[in-house]
């Protein structure tokens, strides 16, 4: 059995422009006398490899421990893509996850340097898919990320964002992106696995 780790360190992470980068303070250090090694850690819910729960676009939508568990963990298609992913590109992943394995088509990810189109994200709406992840630090151009969140989070797509696929080939993988359980939370950390079926 092969388990990708798609998550990046934490503290050496890429973070979104704008957004604080992780810091890490050493409470105690056993070199220096103290009983244990103890870290304390400040950081954005939207760090790393994280994922948006609805509530980060949508005011009334869930917050990241109203989320189900099942959108976080399960069958999961890698497809590769590079640039602007249109409606007929959507359409074209949905299509190979499915003749890969059904159950894949709920979950899906993309590898490489890609961006979401409105129309391309409304084509995953409508397919009802649980989540949709990404190796950018955004869904959607960096510069105007609002219209793409607001269409899937709206359908309640859990957006997995800053995932590492670089050595991840394609096709279906078992997922779990499970989030820190943080109450209230528009979205959470994750050390997001694949494991090879």
């Amino acid at each position: 059995m092969k388990i990708y780790d798609i998550a990046q360190e934490v503290f050496g992470c890429r973070v979104f422009p704008g957004d604080p980068s992780p810091e890490r303070t050493i409470m105690m250090d056993i070199d220096k006398g103290d009983i244990c090694n103890l870290t304390e850690f400040k950081m954005c819910a939207h760090n790393g490899t994280h994922v948006d729960a609805p509530y980060h676009f949508v005011n009334d939508g869930k917050t990241i421990d109203q989320v189900d568990m099942d959108r976080f963990i399960g069958y999961a298609y890698v497809a590769e893509h590079e640039g602007d992913i249109t409606a007929e590109d959507a359409e074209k992943i949905l299509s190979q996850a499915e003749k890969c394995d059904p159950r894949a088509v709920e979950r899906i990810l993309v590898k490489g340097d890609a961006t979401m189109t409105a129309e391309a994200a409304k084509v995953f709406a409508a397919a009802g898919i649980k989540l949709y992840g990404n190796e950018s630090q955004t869904v959607g151009p960096e510069d105007a990320p609002k219209e793409v969140h607001l269409i899937m989070l709206g359908a309640e797509i859990v957006l997995l964002e800053g995932i590492r696929l670089e050595s991840v080939p394609e096709g279906v993988y078992l997922l779990n992106a499970a989030p820190l359980n943080l109450g209230g939370a528009d979205g959470a950390p994750c050390r997001a696995t694949l494991v090879e079926l």
